[in-house]
């Protein structure tokens, strides 16, 4: 077994004190020496996670056990690891916990949850059923499954501008995915609105049918918001469909350009990542500003003096400040 868990997870319910709750919850992180991102809102909770195993299980437990959340899921993907998978802690309030700006509420209405094992054999014994990737299109360019639909969008805000994309599906029964199930929430709510009727959309996402159906049919890899930037999810067919955008050669090494202006999301081979000292093009390679180079393509901002404490107390800093500069306005 590996040391570490990666948890993915979100929660759609109402937090009364959103920043009160966010205090509370950096702290617990600091106190279990778990990293990550943590996203708070007054529509509910979306985190991921990396700590040792004994760790992410306390959290999973203070978590279920808070009386915000009773009676609710939180339905954790876990993955296994050997290390932490961020070098930071992140634990902040915004507006939505996936940004998205669509007019929908999915404690209210949203498309029908598939369990992973539904969802399967949905795909393989109704041909009534359509595939439809919520993601960005850096994301689906890495993974994606077989016959889905696909948009060329970096953000679900960027939906709207492309629903009409797939209004000949409106009598078909369409199925959304994402990478752990919290985009769909919203984006197939926006499907119904929209005039859509047999909406569904697989539960826990593309993470969680990995663990549990082995990730049947998904080509390539799945990218995630992590030091790890993609993940295998299929070990029953796997198959590589990106290509390096160098060589043009197949591969799913998936990197962010070291050029910071530049910062591209893009699939390079190893060897053409050594040639290119991380960069994506000539230019890129020439750029004052190039990173070191680093051969899994991952750079995190510099964090020099940091330590989750430190990240703490800095923020309630800023807090003050900003909170002064609003009121002398």
């Amino acid at each position: 077994m590996k040391p570490y868990s990666v948890l993915l997870y979100y929660n759609y319910t109402p937090i009364p004190n959103p920043e009160e709750y966010r205090i509370k919850h950096h702290l617990f992180c600091i106190e279990n020496n778990l990293l990550g991102r943590v996203i708070v809102a007054a529509e509910g909770l979306n985190g991921t996670i990396s700590g040792l195993k004994s760790d992410c299980d306390a959290y999973m437990r203070w978590l279920e056990n808070d009386p915000i959340f009773a009676g609710t899921d939180f339905d954790f993907k876990i993955e296994s690891h050997d290390i932490h998978t961020f070098n930071k802690l992140h634990v902040r309030v915004k507006a939505e916990i996936v940004h998205s700006d669509l007019p929908v509420n999915p404690r209210i209405k949203t498309g029908k949850h598939l369990k992973p094992k539904e969802f399967k054999e949905m795909l393989k014994n109704d041909p009534d059923v359509v595939l439809v990737d919520m993601r960005s299109n850096y994301e689906h360019e890495l993974g994606r499954f077989k016959g889905a639909y696909t948009f060329d969008m970096e953000n679900l805000r960027d939906l709207p501008d492309h629903v009409q994309e797939i209004e000949h599906l409106k009598g078909k029964k369409v199925i959304t995915y994402c990478t752990g199930g919290i985009k769909c929430e919203k984006a197939s709510a926006y499907l119904l609105e929209k005039g859509f009727e047999n909406v569904y959309q697989l539960h826990g996402g593309i993470i969680k049918y990995g663990l549990e159906e082995g990730g049947e049919d998904f080509d390539g890899s799945c990218y995630v918001f992590d030091n790890r930037v993609a993940t295998q999810v299929n070990s029953v067919n796997p198959e590589v469909i990106s290509t390096c955008f160098v060589c043009q050669e197949s591969s799913d090494h998936m990197v962010n350009c070291a050029n910071p202006e530049c910062n591209e999301h893009l699939a390079i081979c190893p060897s053409c990542l050594k040639e290119m000292e991380g960069a994506c093009s000539t230019a890129c390679k020439d750029h004052p500003r190039k990173r070191p180079y680093n051969e899994k393509g991952y750079y995190s901002k510099n964090s020099v003096g940091y330590s989750p404490e430190l990240g703490f107390k800095s923020f309630g800093r800023n807090e003050k400040i900003e909170k002064k500069k609003m009121a002398q306005s």
